[in-house]
């Protein structure tokens, strides 16, 4: 396919005519594409067959079915869909320690019962004390795994200021209120799944190394190996909540929560100190709103390079007729494969945070950058990511983290991603304070062109700074129709979080899921270097898997899963489907 097909089609598009392709006979018109699907055996389509869970007046769609039961609650009580956010949050720092957090950081975008979006950015810092170098030996070459594990792996936390500062602009209910059903599960216990006991099992060596064997967090106290069922108690966590909840902002950002911080990454070599946190604070954005074909997107600015890639991923694709070529088809995979190779050269050249470095957002989602992006596409062989770097622009990402999406009764909606970074992020606990601190300095380009821990490259744009936000690949977004809310979406996944919710926001746009049929779909992720397409099992005939590499791609099966989806759906009645990932725990709750 040649740049004269794709620049016709862009040209409906520029006339708001670009509509969706009708593939189905008359005969069978009456079913969705998914039916097909589901009738014939030898394709398959889903990771498994879990249902939507259904309700009128709110949901909440999180990691754990906790975490949703403490804002379907909130949603109960009278409060609002930020309110429930907020009540989700903390208890997910409870519940879900394997990223959720107090020390960690996110994204948030907010849609009002009106129609009117807002987008926050609390994003963790770099402390004063961090230098580009930071990580480098005398030779100038990366320490390997030291922007990954211990103290120094940390930036300044910004999720608890970032939960302040959304209660106060949005909300509705008393703080204190909030923050109760995070309380009661620190301090009387929350039971484990066995994923979760899994989780601290083997994590038990690199805990005791980072922490000391002294360290009474996160051990079974009889000595034993945690199992499902098992009562996990944090009372320390729970104190450290009723400071937050008693005084807000200044509950972790000062007093003895913030000393004991302190404290801890002196005692471990980190540089986070009294006067980072003071000068912390997080940022409300413009958000970032593009229209794709009759949707309208709205996700997140910069420091999260997730919102532009996924506008530039969806208008490259925009111009093909996805639905007449099938889900996962050969042509379709081939499409999407090359749209994500020049949309991750992208993100490594120019994407950092705005506030110390010019991102030229219009010019990357704009036709006619990506019109030009495009003219070297061959639909006969496999471009390669050797010969792609990030485009020319005139005039100038955890897979541990976490997602949860609330909508309410009224239509106020927020989608939220938030984490610290690896798994219980850099393994550091706060003695006393009972909580798990962020490795998200990796995050940065610790030095141009080498690889973070998800494979994704960096330059100068994100290179470490004094204050500096490290750059994001978290997507949260919400779409809607005709001008009403119709979807909130998001996951975890690090670098796959920008193909995954790419990927399920088509489901639905064209290929005609439900919600949970979004979710349940195999996924595959390419991110231009490394130049390999991976996915799930069964995500791509080996017919069609056969072909791609026919013509070049080096594609193959992984052995795990992509994403962890929590996502909910405004139906034209007003019923809304919550649609949590079966890949994990996760759990919808709605009435």
């Amino acid at each position: 396919m040649k740049l004269k097909y794709w620049s016709l089609a862009l040209l409906f598009a520029f006339l708001g005519s670009c509509k969706t392709q009708k593939t189905l006979k008359k005969s069978e018109d009456k079913k969705d594409l998914f039916t097909l699907f589901e009738e014939d055996p030898s394709i398959k389509t889903f990771y498994s067959d879990k249902k939507g869970v259904f309700g009128k007046n709110g949901m909440v769609a999180s990691a754990h079915a906790e975490a949703s039961q403490a804002g379907l609650d909130i949603l109960k009580a009278g409060g609002n869909a930020v309110d429930a956010a907020v009540a989700t949050h903390f208890a997910l720092a409870v519940v879900f320690p394997f990223a959720g957090n107090l020390g960690g950081g996110g994204f948030a975008v907010i849609r009002n019962k009106n129609g009117k979006a807002f987008t926050l950015d609390f994003r963790e810092k770099a402390p004063l004390k961090a230098h580009r170098d930071m990580y480098l030996d005398s030779a100038g070459n990366v320490i390997n795994g030291l922007s990954l594990k211990g103290h120094l792996a940390s930036g300044v936390p910004g999720s608890v200021d970032g939960m302040v500062e959304m209660h106060q602009k949005h909300g509705k209910l008393p703080w204190t209120k909030l923050l109760e059903p995070a309380i009661r599960l620190a301090g009387e216990g929350v039971v484990l799944t066995e994923r979760e006991a899994l989780g601290l099992n083997n994590n038990v060596q690199v805990f005791e190394e980072v922490n000391g064997k002294a360290s009474p967090y996160f051990k079974k106290p009889d000595g034993s190996k945690w199992v499902k069922g098992d009562l996990l108690v944090q009372k320390d966590l729970a104190t450290t909540l009723e400071a937050i909840q008693k005084h807000k902002r200044e509950g972790f950002y000062a007093g003895k929560v913030a000393d004991q911080l302190v404290a801890e990454m002196q005692k471990g070599g980190g540089i986070i100190s009294i006067e980072d946190l003071k000068k912390y604070h997080s940022a409300w954005r413009t958000p970032l709103q593009a229209k794709y074909k009759e949707f309208n997107i709205i996700t997140m600015p910069p420091s999260s390079s997730g919102g532009v890639a996924l506008i530039q991923l969806l208008r490259f694709t925009e111009p093909y007729p996805l639905q007449k070529w099938g889900w996962n088809s050969e042509k379709t995979v081939q499409v999407m494969i090359e749209a994500e190779r020049r949309v991750y050269a992208d993100r490594a050249k120019w994407m950092g945070d705005m506030d110390f470095v010019k991102v030229p957002m219009a010019e990357l989602i704009s036709y006619k950058y990506l019109r030009e992006r495009w003219s070297n596409y061959d639909s006969t062989k496999a471009t390669k990511s050797i010969d792609i770097s990030g485009g020319l622009v005139p005039g100038y990402e955890s897979d541990e983290t976490t997602h949860y999406s609330v909508v309410d009764g009224e239509g106020n909606a927020v989608s939220i991603t938030t984490t610290l970074n690896g798994a219980y992020g850099s393994k550091v606990i706060v003695q006393g304070a009972g909580f798990l601190m962020n490795n998200e300095m990796d995050d940065f380009s610790i030095k141009a062109g080498v690889p973070n821990m998800f494979g994704l490259i960096g330059n100068k744009a994100n290179e470490i700074a004094p204050e500096k936000r490290m750059l994001s690949s978290m997507t949260p977004t919400i779409v809607e129709k005709d001008g009403k809310l119709l979807m909130v979406v998001g996951t975890p996944g690090g670098s796959t979080i920008i193909t995954s919710v790419y990927q399920t926001i088509l489901n639905v746009t064209d290929h005609k899921m439900s919600m949970q049929q979004a979710v349940n779909a195999l996924k595959f992720h390419h991110q231009w270097l490394p130049d390999r397409t991976v996915f799930e099992p069964n995500a791509i005939t080996e017919n069609a898997a056969k072909n791609l590499r026919n013509k070049g791609y080096e594609i193959d099966q992984q052995k795990g899963t992509l994403g962890r989806m929590d996502c909910i759906m405004v139906h034209p009645d007003g019923t809304l489907e919550g649609a949590s990932d079966p890949r994990a725990d996760n759990t919808s709750k709605g009435y």
